[in-house]
């Protein structure tokens, strides 16, 4: 398995570590087949609709993948992971720059708490769609979000390829022309599709578990043959 540091420029360090061939090929096959059965099911609401594992019983293809992802991710003692699955076409993207955070304790109390770490699991390729980590923050001003000073390290969507960096980092999705998102494109792309995994000291306010929902029923543990 290759371990690989993203592209930076001016920093002395990089801001982002990758590793690809991160889960073993059966798992990887059966969790990109299942995501990619669900097609356009829940698209619009795919980064509201988040999970906790807790790392015990997993109850679903993810939380099996973030159990054999969990000592690349080199976090001591966490508690657990809240996970969602990202899908967007990258003609058309849909999250700006930001800083991941506990959204119903931000919302509750004005109060910012960030995961210790943040992770991406890609499941394909796809045209443009860079990951890009910066150490600066957004900005409402520009478009996207995007921090004044884009000195980036990027990450090229490939399967299997597992990015880490720090839970307050900034972050954001570049267009199928790597650049920072203005507007639609006028030709749809197909899905850019990956796992997201926020590791937290604590869990965060209101995130159901898995267990306890009806959503993504290709997922489910048993429910979807390799």
């Amino acid at each position: 398995m290759a371990t690989h540091q993203a592209i930076s420029r001016d920093r002395p360090r990089s801001l982002v570590r990758i590793e690809d061939g991160a889960l073993p090929a059966p798992l990887f096959s059966r969790l990109a087949r299942a995501v990619r059965v669900l097609g356009t099911h829940n698209l619009g609401r795919t980064y509201q609709t988040t999970f906790w594992f807790d790392l015990r019983a997993p109850a679903a293809l993810t939380e099996q993948a973030i159990l054999e992802l969990r000592e690349r991710v080199r976090v001591p003692a966490v508690a657990g992971v809240e996970w969602w699955l990202s899908r967007m076409r990258t003609s058309d993207v849909q999250v700006d720059f930001h800083r991941d955070r506990d959204e119903a304790l931000f919302r509750r109390t004005g109060r910012v708490a960030h995961p210790v770490v943040s992770s991406v699991l890609f499941l394909n390729r796809c045209r443009g769609g860079l990951l890009a980590v910066v150490d600066a923050p957004p900005n409402d001003a520009n478009w996207a979000c995007a921090p004044d000073a884009l000195d980036a390290d990027l990450v090229k969507p490939w399967p299997n390829r597992f990015a880490v960096f720090a839970g307050d980092a900034t972050h954001g999705v570049l267009d199928a022309n790597n650049d920072v998102p203005r507007r639609r494109l006028p030709t749809p792309t197909p899905l850019r599709l990956a796992l997201v995994m926020n590791w937290w000291k604590r869990r965060p306010e209101h995130v159901p578990r898995f267990a306890d929902s009806r959503q993504y029923g290709t997922l489910r543990i048993g429910s979807f043959a390799p």
